[in-house]
């Protein structure tokens, strides 16, 4: 047996988590290491086979107690959200990047059943630049067997809060594996128990991931149980079928239960995961997904947005049915009149939403625009906003600490209340913000904003071209935070976003920082296309969704290195945090001219 070192470390909320490490047994190992995630209800201990039996010597593995398991302190089963769950997953590879000397491209994760869901998650939502990934029965749709015993949970739910739910499901219908099957009856940290917020969930998570599978392209083999009480096979032949992995591999193994890394036959599936690693590590790295506006998956479905139904289609009139009741009953509501007036992805619209007011003429009029206010989008939208606030202030900590000064650059700032608030929070840490913005009527409302609050010498607004590099480059004085949210999203083409980008870089010293936001996905994407106008002259807001993966490498290709990444729990926006790549020579000389000046 492998020895394992028993380590913890502390996740993004402060909360200690557990995690093994079994080091490489020879001196010159691999760039590679392994991550295995267990499965829901079990603990890293129960993975001691699988670092023993792949017969890796040269390769370090690592496995994790997930939050709610094993070792780890608090309710047994419980995680704040799923997605509270996945950012510990994100958190664990930075963790072990920065403290055992890993390189993110070295890393294959192998997963199973709700670890596999983690995986697939934190991939899709994150980006990360891992080299693998391979998921053993996931957990994408898990068989409740009761009759209608999700909709029961979610009314449940709603009506007396978190509950817990215990597992039905017996050893022996996990594994052939007789001493597996005792293990697992007699192990006293196995958590029988899950948590309702987490179970449901867990659904409509899986449902998001295996709908949106063609965002991730990462070298990925799925492993499916022939013979699984737990969970449906459906689903993962979806996933499958919808990766846009260039490099892919499914297997089905006859006769297999639902723990497939623990089955008697276990061997017949590591010899597949052996097989599939030693193919990835002799096949290019990544996909260059930096001119996936002119083809592949999302432009794809941009192209299919912007053609009509066809006349026979029942969708087409169930969307011009919604048209036509938001263009009259609708502008009861305030928040919709307005998005007729000045476009739904305005300025003026996002400052309706951030305010979170309904507001509306009579009693119907207010309760319609409680539910506009109250759709996926604008939930996000107001979610994005606490995250910019969030990784704005993180910026601003990480250049007092390096002793320079903060100044920040908004480049399309609406009425600009996100960043004055984001602004306002951090006191006196800012020396100076520039906001700017394309529209007249957005300068003249943010420069009311900053009158009312009096920031009149700490804050300006100017009117500018947030895709203008020339113009960007000349920013003064030079930023040091550049911001850019909701703006990206909304223009379809990568080339704009370049010179965008590249004129920050300009702007930015090394070691500056820029925070960005991307929408990754949106489960009203078509409805928001066929009802509802834009701010650009009143014609079809139809959005090209950036994957994350694709925004990140835009970034990059512009000399900026991601840090972090905050998403909602619905995996509508992301918002993210990127270094300005250069040497501390050129931060210091650079930050010198800047105060000199």
């Amino acid at each position: 047996m492998r020895q394992a070192q028993e380590l913890s470390f502390a996740s993004f909320d402060g909360q200690q988590l557990f995690y093994r490490h079994w080091p490489a047994l020879d001196a010159g190992r691999r760039p590679r290491a392994i991550v295995l995630l267990h499965r829901g209800h079990e603990h890293s201990g129960r993975l001691q086979h699988l670092a023993d039996e792949l017969g890796m010597p040269d390769t370090p593995m690592f496995a994790w107690d997930a939050r709610g398991h094993g070792r780890n302190e608090g309710p047994r089963g419980y995680s704040p959200s799923l997605g509270a769950t996945v950012r510990d997953l994100d958190a664990f590879i930075r963790h072990l990047c920065r403290s055992h000397g890993l390189k993110i491209d070295e890393i294959v994760v192998i997963a199973q059943s709700v670890g596999a869901v983690l995986a697939a998650t934190w991939v899709h939502d994150y980006a990360p630049r891992v080299r693998a990934l391979l998921l053993a029965s996931p957990a994408f749709k898990v068989k409740l067997y009761v009759p209608l015993a999700r909709p029961g949970l979610k009314l449940l739910y709603k009506l007396r809060g978190n509950f817990f739910v215990n597992s039905y499901v017996k050893a022996r219908f996990l594994s052939h594996d007789l001493e597996r099957i005792a293990s697992y009856d007699s192990d006293p940290l196995i958590t029988r128990p899950i948590s309702a917020n987490i179970l449901l969930a867990l659904y409509d998570t899986a449902e998001r991931i295996v709908a949106d599978a063609g965002a991730i392209t990462v070298p990925t083999q799925l492993l499916v149980s022939g013979a699984d009480f737990v969970v449906h096979k459906g689903p993962q032949h979806t996933f499958f079928n919808r990766l846009g992995s260039p490099l892919k591999e499914m297997h089905e193994l006859p006769g297999f239960y639902h723990d497939t890394l623990g089955e008697r036959d276990r061997a017949l599936a590591l010899d597949k995961i052996r097989a599939f690693i030693a193919r990835v590590e002799a096949s290019p790295a990544e996909a260059d997904l930096t001119r996936a506006d002119q083809g592949g998956y999302t432009a794809a479905e941009f192209q299919r947005l912007q053609q009509p139904r066809p006349w026979c289609s029942p969708r087409r009139w169930n969307f011009a049915l919604t048209r036509l009741t938001l263009a009259t009953v609708g502008r009861l509501s305030a928040g919709i009149r307005l998005g007729w007036q000045t476009g739904f992805d305005s300025g003026s619209t996002l400052d309706y939403v951030y305010r979170n007011q309904a507001e509306g003429l009579t009693p119907i009029g207010r309760l319609g625009d409680r539910a506009y206010l109250d759709s996926v989008g604008w939930k996000g939208i107001r979610q994005r906003k606490l995250n910019l606030e969030a990784l704005i202030a993180d910026a601003a900590g990480r250049l007092r600490e390096a002793g320079a000064p903060v100044r920040v650059v908004d480049i399309a700032a609406g009425h600009g209340r996100y960043i004055l608030d984001a602004i306002g929070a951090l006191g006196g840490a800012v020396e100076h913000a520039q906001l700017r913005d394309y529209s007249e009527i957005n300068v003249e409302a943010g420069r009311a904003l900053i009158r009312e609050r009096g920031l009149e010498g700490k804050a300006r607004f100017d009117k500018g071209d947030a895709f203008d590099r020339a113009d960007l480059a000349a920013l003064q004085p030079a930023p040091t935070l550049a911001v850019v949210s909701g703006l990206y999203e909304l223009f379809p083409q990568n080339e704009p976003i370049r010179q965008s980008l590249a004129g920050l870089a300009e702007a930015v010293p090394p070691g500056g920082y820029l925070v960005y936001t991307n929408q990754p996905w949106h489960p009203q994407l078509e409805l928001i296309a066929r009802t509802l106008t834009s701010h650009r002259g009143g014609e079809d807001w139809i959005m090209r969704r950036r994957t994350q993966q694709e925004m990140d490498q835009l970034v990059a290709a512009a000399g900026f290195e991601k840090l972090e990444q905050r998403i909602d729990e619905w995996g509508v926006f992301t918002v993210s945090l990127a270094r300005r790549a250069g040497s501390a020579d050129q931060t210091e000389a650079r930050a010198a001219e800047s105060a000199g000046a």
